[in-house]
Parts: structure tokens; C-alpha cells; sequence
């Protein structure tokens, strides 16, 4: 194995290096410069000595994104805790059930996550810190309540005259294999995994980051967090390798729709965009096709002398939609749509799609877009190895499988998945299926494990919603399919009992909206279903009566 730096010693030489530079901005709101971020970290760090935090305990913050919340998550990586990021958008009692299956002892909190979640639930954590000032939302221990009162106090006792570059240099020293944080891979006790990613993976992360972005992404760029940091592609990519690099990092603090991020691009002008294909397709429709889906646009595109101007023109306004700045796109978490993937190659946009899992924390493969063959998702990233389970990998799907220090140590409390996910040669097993050409571009086949991708990267499980959706009224059956960028229900009453009932198909057709009604009530936002289709005969099965989930996707 090659040397591995430590990864909290870089993160102390990036703040040390880029003292005076702007780290960290709050759309429309503060801006952090990095030695503001050492101090935020430092008193973090007394509040945790002071309160009785260990090396090892780990420490959850669900919120979103923001200054504060990056450099909490510092905070408690160089402290030596490990960091529980919960997507914010999940449930209350999702929530609840990560910070009780993490063993948190603590839980930092954003401004809307404090005012759903019952800290009687969750009975294991000592405190509960606001992430927007660090205040106490809670406190269960004396200890704590008197580290956050004398916070100024003791943080001016020890820096006197004025906190310095000298003063950052004992973060603690990990080693490769220990364990940095547990990302949970959904919300529910019943499906979900905490993926326990050590300090290797996010410096094999940063690394590769670095050696492929390096010459572009310079210290003083600017780059925009669109994707939440509590996942792992928008933690490594809009974060993490970008903070080790001395780049400016805008946060889009509220939720951020479309015409948000149109108008951050035009203000922020990225570097590099980071993005799941659902924005950069809004993003096309709206502001770029309009304006080219006319006969006359459609006529000169057609006519081969006037041909390359024309696109030359258009690429241009997709790149001033962008921001104007870009080196390139990187997308990520799915497949590209096949006519908006056509479009970019058509106008030479600079676009790649890459691939990854949270087990990798994420990356497992990437192509500059020069050399980023289309319908592919790249090669074997920096540091990994990828290798496709089939007996003809050219011609015939297997499972990817990939091998090198990106990989998960394994999933938390549950050695089961994590036997059935690492083979004895060290090799993670994707579940996802793919050919691989004899350049080792990858060409995803299939996830076998169904997976869905929200509009924001989220990372949708039909199986859950398909499981609450089973237990309504009159529901014998259901699938979840994805329709763009909507979930549709797809139903196969039971007529029996309906029959019973006295109840016609109207009947069935209002009990069903009803059922969308309750299920939307009980599930996060990004997961709700918008309509449901009633599917009279019943659904094809395997032998193991598995539905045929293929046969009926969109």
C-alpha cells in the first residue's frame, strides 16, 4: 500500500496555508475566511474537551448547508470524533433512528431540523447544538452547560493576545484505517446502513481530485455546493477536496431550485459545477432550449457551411448559463438523459459523468471530458481498481466490483452486509451491473439494488416507500416507478375486497388519491409520489415471487 498522508494534517496545512483567503460563504450571507474557520473549530474543540467528548464518540449534525455546519464537520474530524452527516430532509423519526443507531453523544442541528426533531427520542445524546451560533438547544450534562457558557472566556485564556497560524497544530492524528465518519444510506432501522468510511477513503478522495483537477481548480477559485454535504459526492467534491485546496466555497443556503442556481452561476462564476443530471437537465430546458427550438434555429443547425458557427454560438450561451468560468461539468449519481447527453456532445460542451457509492466515499470512476466517451461513466478512478464480474466484461453485464483505499471498512453494527459487501480479497461488491470496453471505460447496465436518484442527489429507495404504500387501504400490490423527475405509484388493487365493500372503480380510483394523500404525509419530501396508476391485472413475478421490477419501469 502506497503512503498514505493523514488527512487531518492536511487539513491544518490548507488553513494554515490559506489564512487570509475566503473559505467558506453563505449565499447572499457571511463569508468565513479560513482562519475564521480555525477559530470556529478551536472553540468547538474546548466545548468538546470541556464536556467530556472522547476520541472515537461520535457526533451527528443534520441541517443544511452551510459555513457553519462545514466547519462543525472540521471540527469534529480533527478532533477525533466521528462525524454522523444526516441528510436534513429526511423524517423526524428517520433522524432519530440514525442518531440512536450511531451511539451519537452529541447532535449538531440546523434552523428547521431543531424545530421537528424530539430530543425524548433519542435518549442516548448528552447535548443537542445549534449549528447556525453553536448555542445549546439542550443539555443533559453539567459538564456541557458550563463548557458552552465560559466558552469566550476559555477560548480568550488560552489566546491571550490573538489566535495565530502557530496556534493550529494538534488536530489529532489518525491513521489511515480509523474509522472518520458513518453515513447512513437511508433513513429507516429496517433498510438502513451506516457505511463506516476511514480517514483513507476521503484523503484517496481528495487525492484523486486533486490529480485530475489540479492544473484548473486553483486556490482563490470559487466553486457552488448544490449537493447536500450529508452525501458523500457533494462531501468529497464540494467540500472537502476543494477546502484542502484553498478554493471559496458558496453555499446555497436555501433549497435550491432552478432559478437559484441560474442566478448563483451568474454571480459566483464556478469553476467546476458538481451536479446529479436532474439539475443540469432543468437548467438546459429552461434557459436553453427556448431559445434554440425554433424552425430557424432547427434550419441553420441542419445546413453543414453554417453548422459549426451555429453550435459554436449555442455552446456559448450554455456556457454563460453556467456561469461562464467552467472547465467542466461533472455529473453524477445517474444516468445522463440520453437527448440532453446527445445536445452537449453535439455543441462539444465540457461535460463528464463519473461514478461512485457511498461505500467508496464515493468515487469509483472518472474521465476528463476530453477523453470522456460517451454513455460510459469513465475509468478506474486514481487509487482504485475496477473489474467487472462476468466471464465477457466487453459483452457481457456483471456486477463492478472495485478494490483500493476509497473502500468502506464496513457497514455499523451489522457484519452481516458487510460479509456480503467485501469479499475475503478486499473487493467491494457495487450491486450495480456494467460492461467494461478494452480501454476500461465502464457503461452501467442496471442498479441492481433499484435505487433511485432524487432531484437533488438524494438517493431514493423504492423498496421503502413501496413498503409503506403495501400497508393503505385496498393496496394489494404496488411498485414505485420514476416518471422524469416524479414518482409515480403504480397500484394493483384488491378487487376482492373492494368487491366486497360494494365499491366501483371510481370508488377505488378517490381511496387511492386518499392513500397518496396519507403516504406523502409520512415520508420526506423528495421521496413524494405525485401519482398513482392503477395497475388492474396483477404484476409479472420471478419464481421467488419478486416482482419484475424491469417491466415496468418508465
Amino acid at each position: 500500500m502506497e503512503h498514505i498522508p493523514s488527512f487531518n494534517e492536511l487539513i491544518e496545512k490548507s488553513i494554515i496555508d490559506y489564512w487570509d483567503l475566503d473559505a467558506l460563504t453563505d449565499y447572499k450571507g457571511k463569508t468565513l475566511q479560513y482562519h475564521d474557520v480555525a477559530r470556529k473549530i478551536e472553540k468547538l474543540h474546548i466545548m468538546f474537551e470541556a464536556s467530556g467528548v472522547e476520541k472515537g464518540d461520535k457526533i451527528a449534525i443534520c441541517g443544511r448547508n452551510s459555513a457553519s455546519w462545514a466547519a462543525s464537520f472540521l471540527a469534529i474530524l480533527t478532533y477525533g470524533a466521528v462525524a454522523v452527516p444526516i441528510l436534513h430532509e429526511f423524517t423526524p423519526e428517520q433522524i432519530h433512528n440514525i442518531v440512536n443507531h450511531s451511539d451519537a453523544k452529541l447532535l449538531f442541528v440546523g434552523d428547521v431540523v431543531a424545530t421537528q426533531i424530539d430530543a425524548t427520542k433519542m435518549l442516548g445524546l448528552e447535548g443537542i447544538i445549534y449549528i447556525p451560533d453553536y448555542s445549546l438547544v439542550l443539555s443533559r450534562t453539567d459538564k456541557l452547560t458550563y463548557a458552552r457558557e465560559h466558552l469566550n472566556e476559555e477560548f480568550g485564556r488560552r489566546f491571550p493576545k490573538f489566535f495565530r497560524p502557530e496556534h493550529v497544530h494538534y488536530y489529532h492524528e489518525q491513521s489511515p484505517d480509523e474509522l472518520a465518519l458513518i453515513n447512513y444510506t437511508s433513513g429507516t432501522t429496517g433498510r438502513s446502513k451506516g457505511v463506516m468510511l476511514p480517514y483513507r477513503s476521503l484523503w484517496s478522495n481528495s487525492d484523486f481530485a486533486k490529480h485530475v483537477l489540479g492544473d484548473v481548480v486553483k486556490p482563490g477559485s470559487n466553486v457552488i455546493s448544490i449537493l447536500p454535504m450529508a452525501h458523500m459526492y457533494g462531501m468529497a467534491f464540494e467540500f472537502l477536496y476543494e477546502f484542502l485546496s484553498g478554493v471559496h466555497i458558496y453555499y446555497l443556503t436555501r433549497i435550491p431550485s432552478p432559478a437559484i442556481i441560474s442566478q448563483a452561476l451568474q454571480e459566483v462564476k464556478p469553476i467546476i459545477m458538481i451536479a446529479v443530471p436532474l439539475v443540469i437537465e432543468k437548467i438546459i430546458r429552461k434557459k436553453v432550449f427556448p431559445k434554440i427550438q425554433n424552425n430557424r434555429m432547427r434550419i441553420l443547425l441542419n445546413m453543414p457551411v453554417i453548422n459549426k458557427k451555429v453550435r459554436e454560438k449555442i455552446r456559448e450561451q450554455v456556457y454563460q448559463a453556467f456561469g461562464g468560468n467552467l472547465y467542466e461539468i461533472i455529473i453524477g449519481g445517474a444516468a445522463l438523459n440520453g437527448e440532453i447527453e446527445s445536445f452537449l456532445r453535439h455543441i462539444d460542451f465540457p461535460y463528464t459523468v463519473g461514478y461512485g457509492a457511498t461505500e467508496c466515499g464515493p468515487i469509483i470512476c472518472y474521465r476528463d471530458w476530453h477523453t470522456f466517451v460517451k454513455g460510459s461513466c469513465g475509468q478506474a478512478a486514481l487509487h482504485q481498481e475496477v473489474r467487472i464480474d462476468s466471464s465477457d466484461p466487453q459483452n457481457i453485464p456483471g456486477e463492478i466490483l472495485t478494490k483500493g483505499p476509497n473502500v468502506l471498512l464496513g457497514y455499523y453494527k451489522n457484519e452481516e452486509a458487510t460479509q456480503q459487501a467485501i469479499d475475503k480479497d478486499g473487493w467491494f461488491h457495487t450491486g450495480d451491473l456494467g460492461l467494461m470496453d478494452s480501454d476500461g471505460n465502464v457503461f452501467i447496465k442496471g442498479r441492481s439494488k433499484n435505487m433511485l436518484l432524487g432531484s437533488n442527489g438524494q438517493n431514493i429507495y423504492p423498496e421503502e416507500i413501496e413498503d409503506k404504500l403495501n400497508s393503505l387501504p385496498l393496496v394489494n400490490e404496488c411498485l414505485i416507478i420514476q416518471s422524469g423527475d416524479k414518482l409515480i405509484g403504480l397500484v394493483h388493487p384488491d378487487y376482492d375486497e373492494a368487491q366486497n365493500l360494494g365499491l366501483n372503480a371510481e370508488d377505488i380510483k378517490n381511496i387511492m388519491e386518499e392513500n397518496r394523500r396519507q403516504l406523502n404525509e409520512i415520508i420526506p419530501a423528495y421521496c413524494k409520489v405525485s401519482e398513482i396508476r392503477i395497475q388492474e391485472e396483477e404484476f409479472e413475478k420471478t419464481p421467488k415471487k419478486s416482482i419484475k421490477r424491469f417491466l415496468y419501469t418508465e
